[in-house]
């Protein structure tokens, strides 16, 4: 290559000079240029894409997290609730009770009281047999209809129209402490597994950095269900006490306490310990 086409060559064409420039090379060192910066703007599309899906990601876990809280419930006092102008038609009066069936017709009977013969009044005197036929004895004589019913039986269903209510069950006793206290099936151990397997951080309580133990008193009653579940000591918030709540309620049946030899129901203290991992 003369001098005056050095000037103008590039440095490829003056190392390639007299060389075999579609060996490949050439080609490649020629496009070494636009093959990084395709690289380079690749990847910086790869982290566009994915810096926009993780925002878009959070976007949505955060909307839902908004849906599922919890409706605030408005107190309503009775003065502020309106009646309509038109109040309802009131309901009818009952049907009048059903007529008594027909009695069949009485006898009036004297207890026999042992007197002479001439000292019995005529209308104190006993029936006779052919006078009962088909009639009931009673405390007075009254007519009625042969085919109807006695009239003792009528007097002895009558009651009141009331029906009473069975009375309340007696409240079962409720022991704090007890010979054999109530157990989780499989004891502490598996306790201790279920609440790790079952428990879910709140995202509130994760993103405010609230930790702590949250103490949950419960009931076992005498045949082992969880019933009157509730936290009790200083609120931690973020959650923790619904949390810890719900995994109560979804147990499953514990192992009954006992007090004599009996089942009987026991208060029961849980402290179930929130864990941020750093």
């Amino acid at each position: 290559m003369d001098s005056a086409k050095i000037l103008k060559s590039d440095f490829l064409d003056i190392l390639f000079d007299g060389r075999n420039k579609d060996y490949g090379a050439y080609d490649l060192r020629r496009q070494y240029n636009k093959r990084v910066r395709n690289a380079i703007l690749g990847t910086v599309s790869l982290f566009v894409v994915f810096f926009l899906a993780y925002i878009i990601t959070n976007y949505v876990k955060a909307s839902e997290g908004e849906n599922n809280k919890k409706p605030v419930i408005q107190e309503i006092k009775m003065e502020d609730v309106k009646l309509p102008d038109d109040p309802k038609t009131p309901p009818p009066p009952p049907p009048p009770p059903a007529p008594p069936p027909p009695v069949k017709p009485s006898v009036q009977f004297t207890p026999p009281v042992i007197k002479k013969d001439n000292e019995v009044p005529p209308e104190e005197e006993p029936p006779k047999q052919a006078d009962i036929k088909e009639k009931s004895i009673s405390t007075k004589t009254v007519e009625g209809d042969p085919n109807g019913i006695d009239a003792g039986l009528l007097e002895d269903s009558k009651g009141t129209g009331v029906v009473e209510a069975p009375p309340a069950p007696a409240k079962e006793e409720i022991f704090t402490f007890v010979e054999q206290p109530p157990t989780f099936p499989g004891g502490e151990e598996a306790l201790a597994k279920y609440l790790s397997k079952n428990i879910r951080y709140p995202r509130v309580a994760q993103e405010n950095g609230i930790s702590g133990t949250v103490f949950v008193q419960f009931v076992v009653d005498s045949e082992g269900n969880i019933k009157d579940v509730k936290t009790v000591g200083a609120a931690k918030g973020g959650g923790l006490e619904e949390e810890a709540v719900r995994v109560v309620k979804t147990m499953p049946k514990w192992k009954a306490g006992k007090q004599n030899g009996r089942q009987v129901s026991v208060q029961f203290n849980l402290p179930i310990r929130f864990t941020l991992q750093e």
